[in-house]
């Protein structure tokens, strides 16, 4: 799930002039912290102003400022901030805003060498801005640093990085003389991600992306949350910049074979293509419960940009909307339409929503949200029947207790099925659920065949064991850029931890991590939304971190996940110490003999 109305940061107070350098001898990028005079100086071109990059700044930090895994914003000029991070006694300088939602760094969690987003989880090496993990596809801009013989802290950027605050990797083109083909089926975040990876990693055969909707690529997520959004709002990148990496943009296109024995996919505009490697990241298609009645007009899904428009054209100041779900999909489509009809009524299975993923105690808090905003809550119930009229559209709903509901649309959040039927009889081995056991290189059964994203059985780095699916929108990327490495030649394995987020009236709620539990332990106000939610498992290690209005707690889980250690319940019982752990990202793992 994503979040479409995070603020984006803005200091306060006028920017601070700069003073002029009292001169003498500085360090090159990344600078080791000192203030003695360093032995090496600048070259030619990184002292001249007509260089890449600009003539160095004086910033509002000394070396003496920062202690050892610190962070720090400073301004480089009026519309420029800068993240100034001390780590192994050196002094490194990134670009201060995430570029998935611009979230401010410096509150978000410092690893080992990188920066996770305080509010999405996204990832940034810090000794040159890559991202590593997302969501979001750009890096950030890398900062010079100098350190002037009085401990003044000095920084250069480069010219072309200023424009945007982010940075594109640097990507290759197609050669005519390169006869290979990579083909990426799937439209979503995971295929986008990858086709730009493919040519970061220099690719430069033929690079064909095969997307089933008619328009370019663009960030699902946000759709149930704003409707009223055009495509201009959610598109990952414009026509040109396909068109600048020669990546062959297949618009409305779906697979509908593939013949791995020939190396051949066949698509449903009749054309057959071969490849050389291909990666599936096919995604999710909605489900539709076998309901009488269900397929009556009127009654919609919320998966697709198409679904959105229909749903908007439909509805008036005087509709009913009942949805059917008590999940995100639906929860988010309830907020989002209850000020814009007469009534919304939500129709869950549990008796709270959201108990799957969040637990009863939260799901009670959020089942009082909506209500204070409106929302009728059915719960512990279901639809039996959809009635419609003589027009063919829904006019009520039967619930399993016959009660009957006035609606004029009905939205179905009930899940969703995997779209991997075209791999019937490929010889790509695909479970019973529809997915696609991979190995920690995303690499199928069948050589050069990858896949990625919402259809991958593939392992999450943390606590379980077994191959998982998992619908995530962070996590899909990640699986592109992984792939895609692979597919190039390079050797990346999957260390993802699965982080999420929602945004529910103004209420943003995160959650990283994967696992079974028994016990949720709750640290401050679930009244006022600002709460972590510990879950632990039977053997008192917690697999998941949630919370509301705490940030950036949950990045930091997902940060000391990743490094390979664990948090147990001994080390978050007592109140008084219970964020004691967080001060331990930086610090390596003991060495094991």
């Amino acid at each position: 799930m994503g979040s479409i109305n995070c603020k984006e940061y803005k200091t306060t107070g006028s920017t601070p002039k700069k003073e002029k350098s009292t001169g003498g001898a500085v360090g090159s990028y990344q600078s080791k912290c000192s203030n003695q005079s360093p032995s090496t100086t600048m070259s030619a071109e990184e002292s001249s102003p007509d260089s890449e990059y600009t003539s160095a700044v004086l910033v509002d930090c000394r070396v003496t400022d920062l202690k050892e895994n610190e962070m720090k914003q400073v301004d480089f000029d009026e519309d420029n901030r800068v993240l100034l991070v001390k780590q192994n006694d050196r002094l490194l300088a990134v670009g201060a805003k995430c570029t998935h939602y611009g979230a401010p760094l410096q509150t978000g969690a410092l690893g080992l060498g990188r920066v996770r987003c305080p509010w999405h989880g996204a990832c940034f090496n810090l000794e040159n801005g890559d991202i590593e993990d997302f969501p979001g596809l750009d890096s950030l801009p890398c900062y010079r640093v100098e350190v002037g013989v009085e401990g003044q802290v000095l920084l250069r950027a480069k010219r072309s990085d200023l424009v945007n605050n982010k940075r594109l990797k640097n990507m290759v083109r197609r050669k005519p003389d390169d006869q290979r083909v990579f083909i990426v089926v799937g439209g979503g975040p995971s295929g986008a991600v990858a086709v730009e990876t493919i040519r970061q990693e220099g690719f430069t055969g033929r690079l064909i992306f095969v997307c089933r909707e008619d328009y370019l690529p663009y960030d699902r997520v946000k759709i149930s949350k704003a409707m009223n959004l055009e495509i201009e709002q959610l598109r990952f990148r414009d026509e040109e910049f396909y068109k600048a990496y020669d990546i062959e943009l297949w618009l409305g296109v779906a697979a509908e074979k593939l013949d791995t024995a020939q190396k051949e996919l066949h698509c449903s505009n009749g054309y057959v293509v071969k490849y050389d490697k291909i990666y599936l990241a096919t995604g999710c298609s909605a489900f539709r419960p076998p309901i009488p009645g269900v397929n009556l007009e009127n009654v919609r899904t919320v998966r697709e940009l198409a679904d959105t428009k229909a749903i908007l054209a439909s509805i008036t100041p005087e509709s009913r909307v009942v949805c059917l779900g008590s999940s995100f999909i639906a929860l988010e489509a309830a907020a989002g339409l209850v000020s814009k009809v007469q009534s919304v009524t939500v129709v869950g299975r549990e008796n709270v929503p959201l108990k799957a993923a969040f637990g009863a105690e939260i799901g009670q808090r959020v089942l009082q949200l909506f209500e204070d905003n409106k929302v009728v809550m059915r719960m512990e119930s279901g639809i039996a029947e959809i009635v419609g009229n003589e027009d063919g559209k829904v006019s009520e709903v039967v619930l399993v207790d016959d009660t009957r509901l006035p609606c004029d649309l009905l939205i179905l959040g009930t899940g969703s099925k995997l779209n991997t039927q075209f791999l019937a009889k490929s010889g790509v081995k695909v479970n019973r659920n529809g997915s696609v056991d991979v190995t920690d290189f995303l690499e199928s059964n069948v050589p050069d065949v990858y896949v990625g994203g919402d259809i991958a059985n593939a392992h999450i780095h943390g606590l379980a064991h077994d191959r998982v699916t998992i619908g995530h929108y962070q996590l899909a990327q990640y699986h592109g850029r992984v792939a895609a490495i692979n597919m190039c030649g390079g050797v990346k394995k999957l260390e993802a931890v699965p982080f999420f987020f929602t945004l529910i009236f103004g209420k943003g709620i995160r959650y990283a991590g994967h696992g079974s539990y028994k016990d949720v332990i709750i640290d401050g106000s679930m009244e006022d939304f600002k709460f972590v939610a510990y879950f632990i498992n039977a053997a008192d290690t917690v697999t998941a971190v949630a919370s509301c209005g705490r940030d950036p707690i949950v990045a930091q889980f997902a940060e000391l996940i990743s490094q390979g250690k664990c948090l147990g319940r001994g080390q978050i019982e007592n109140p008084a110490t219970r964020e004691d752990w967080t001060k331990k990202l930086g610090e390596p793992l003991p060495q094991v003999r």
